[in-house]
């Protein structure tokens, strides 16, 4: 006999066409000129959001905008989110041109390597600074704005961009990234604790942690050791550009409206290969 429940199922129809929509919402994406940052505002724009990208220069930043505007309306505004007066200036530009936020990709960020003997203090004060501050102080700027975009169907979303190299100790390419993977660890930690706080707002908030994926930004690390990144993932690859625009329209569409306070690895399994070796 058919329960209530499963009639109810049966009766709600599923809209595939819409479910993984953002037409008509609004998208602020940090670091947006280049790498991970230029996948997701991509994705974001194909699938009908309305995208404003950041970055520290504007010449790389209004070039950027001009060459996405193919996909849909982006529009560039030049800023350093770890600098508080740039990070002021972002959040009035942007609150003069829309009254409301319905997305936040934290993703401007900043790597160190270097040997353990010689790795420098100043590492810790400019990678924590940028990639767990920042993170922190604009998404309390901007939280009136996404508020403002918010309801309890329709979420405001906020996604921090961490790495698995805070999930895992990276060994590929040898070089000791300390502050890197501490900072992104926080990452990580910082995006749980928002969602304590956000949600009652009807703002969710996730991280993603990215492995490896090709791009201008990572072309010195895949031709030195591209080998060994490659062989490192379960999957015996790399990322592919639309695996990170997917990502992030699902946790920006309807799909993903009941996601909320997740880290989610986009690695190739590649955060629990050591384990997995070991095991």
């Amino acid at each position: 006999m058919e329960s209530a429940r499963d009639k109810l199922m049966s009766d709600k129809s599923l809209d595939i066409q819409t479910l993984f929509s953002v037409a008509g919402k609004v998208a602020l994406v940090t670091g947006g000129s280049r790498g991970i940052g230029r996948m997701i505002a991509q994705g974001l724009l194909q699938a009908g959001a309305k995208v404003y990208i950041s970055a520290r220069h504007e010449d790389v930043c209004q070039q950027t905008a001009s060459e996405l505007s193919q996909y849909g309306e982006c529009i560039a505004i030049a800023a350093d989110v770890a600098d508080e007066d740039s990070r002021d200036k972002l959040c009035e530009a942007l609150a003069a041109k829309e009254q409301g936020l319905n997305i936040l990709v934290n993703n401007a960020g900043a790597a160190w390597g270097d040997s353990y003997e010689n790795y420098p203090e100043r590492a810790f004060d400019k990678l924590m600074k940028i990639n767990v501050t920042s993170v922190f102080t604009l998404t309390q700027a901007l939280t009136p704005m996404l508020e403002a975009a918010a309801s309890s169907q329709d979420p405001a979303r906020v996604i921090n961009i961490g790495s698995m190299d805070g999930l895992h100790i990276p060994t590929v390419h040898g070089a000791g990234t300390y502050a890197y993977t501490a900072s992104k660890a926080a990452v990580h930690q910082l995006t749980r604790h928002l969602a304590v706080e956000l949600g009652r707002r009807n703002i969710t908030v996730n991280a993603v942690a990215p492995g490896f994926f090709p791009s201008k930004m990572t072309d010195y690390v895949f031709d030195q050791f591209g080998e060994g990144i490659r062989s490192n993932s379960l999957l015996g690859r790399t990322g592919e550009d639309e695996e990170m625009a997917g990502i992030a329209i699902y946790l920006c569409s309807r799909a993903g409206a009941y996601t909320h306070g997740a880290v989610i690895p986009v690695d190739g399994g590649t955060s629990i290969n050591h384990q997995h070796v070991q095991n």
